[in-house]
């Protein structure tokens, strides 16, 4: 093993640590500062970190990642509580979910003309999931009324999960329009990792769940075993899926919502290891994004890549959520907070490596790198807006909600954020 990139790695994740508080307040998060020095530490800059993203060590980085943040997330949705208040996560997901997928296809085939409609509806698709830990102040800031931050919370923690299915599904239509199997192959290969990647799933989490919370209730487990064990029961999800041909990713989200659903009250602190590793391991992955990523394609950033990246992270999110939110009595500024803040991170990286490493489709170079563009523009933008958005939404809604009352101070009992990166 090479000590030169271990050794700049754990540098930075110490250097990180030691001024993360500092300068949060300042709007610059941990997934900038990752990717910005994986830029200069990957081969575009000082070749300290080098390699290929979906080869080796750190393709098993991404995996591994994936694994514990849709595990992690899926675990935070109270589906007891969900149920009291869906209304604005429903409306989200319902249909700003499906329309920001339209929006972004539409957009790509009118940009990429090298595209197929299928792999135009795979641009679309991996970069519609939001990742709310990008912009942790959004989620996070007390001042915020609590109905709009469950609101993101609840649509970030799901609509990775949800879109694991339809991108298992574009993926095979697109291998079979390209040729690249016999006709229906890859529809069988989709219904298959599907089926039992949430039969898996749903296995794992109800009886990892249930003996967890079993064990606990009887004084059989101590704390640091019982975080472990919270975090085989995603790996046993994962593995068991890939030994029945199912998708081991959608397998580790379903058995997040059961087991959270089984034994998430039981077993409180027990997903905490899995969410500080799911930590470590994000911001390695934005590292690793920047190396091997962003940082050689530096001077690949084309005319229509730039106004893709402007429009997914304004018009393809921001008008679905608004027709979406529609009728449900918000004030356009909570209708804009909630459209801004729709960041684009981990899990638009790690599904277009998935679909790079799946099958060889002929415009996976553009793919990929409409998502590098977009999440680099993400990182910034949202990064650096979170607080001071955050703070001027909240400095709103207690001029006007002391004087007028409005749905957004709905109470709701608050579930647990993803950890800020």
């Amino acid at each position: 093993m090479n000590p030169e990139p271990v050794a700049a790695v754990a540098a930075l994740v110490l250097a990180y640590g030691l001024v993360s508080a500092r300068i949060g307040r300042w709007s610059i998060s941990g997934p900038l500062v990752f990717t910005a020095f994986g830029v200069v530490l990957g081969p575009a800059g000082l070749e300290v970190l080098g390699g290929r993203f979906e080869q080796g060590a750190v393709e098993l980085l991404a995996e591994a990642t994936l694994v514990l943040i849709l595990f992690a997330d899926a675990t935070r949705i109270d589906l007891r509580l969900l149920r009291a208040q869906a209304a604005l996560p429903a409306r989200l997901l319902g249909l700003g979910l499906p329309l920001t997928l339209a929006a972004g296809t539409v957009v790509a085939l009118l940009l990429f003309g090298e595209l197929t409609f299928w792999e135009a509806a795979l641009v679309g698709a991996v970069l519609t999931p939001t990742d709310a830990a990008l912009g942790q102040a959004v989620v996070s800031n007390p001042r915020v009324p609590v109905r709009i931050r469950q609101a993101l919370n609840v649509e970030s923690g799901l609509n990775d999960g949800l879109m694991l299915p339809v991108i298992t599904v574009l993926v095979a239509l697109a291998a079979d329009e390209e040729g690249l199997g016999p006709t229906g192959e890859w529809v069988g290969f989709a219904a298959r990792q599907v089926g039992f990647g949430v039969l898996v799933g749903i296995v794992a989490g109800a009886v990892g769940g249930r003996v967890l919370d079993l064990a606990a209730r009887r004084g059989w487990v101590d704390g640091a075993m019982r975080q472990l064990a919270t975090l085989a029961v995603a790996v046993i999800a994962f593995g068991g899926a890939g030994l029945l041909d199912g998708n081991g990713f959608v397998a580790a989200f379903v058995a997040g919502v059961v087991f959270g659903y089984v034994a998430g009250h039981q077993c409180e602190g027990a997903a905490d290891f899995t969410e500080d590793e799911g930590q470590l391991l994000a911001l390695l992955t934005f590292l690793y994004f920047g190396a091997l990523l962003l940082g050689p394609r530096l001077d690949e950033l084309t005319p229509a890549i730039a106004l893709y990246a402007l429009a997914s992270l304004t018009v393809i999110r921001m008008v679905p959520a608004a027709i979406g939110l529609a009728g449900s009595g918000l004030e356009l500024p909570s209708v804009g907070y909630l459209g801004w803040f729709g960041p684009r991170g981990l899990a638009s990286i790690l599904f277009a490596l998935l679909i790079v490493d799946e099958v060889d489709l002929a415009g996976a170079d553009v793919i990929t790198g409409v998502m590098t563009w977009t999440v680099a523009a993400s990182i910034v933008a949202h990064g650096l807006s979170a607080v001071p958005l955050a703070n001027r939404y909240a400095d709103w809604f207690q001029s006007t909600g002391e004087a007028t009352p409005m749905p957004e101070a709905e109470p709701v009992a608050e579930m647990r954020n993803r950890l800020p990166t």
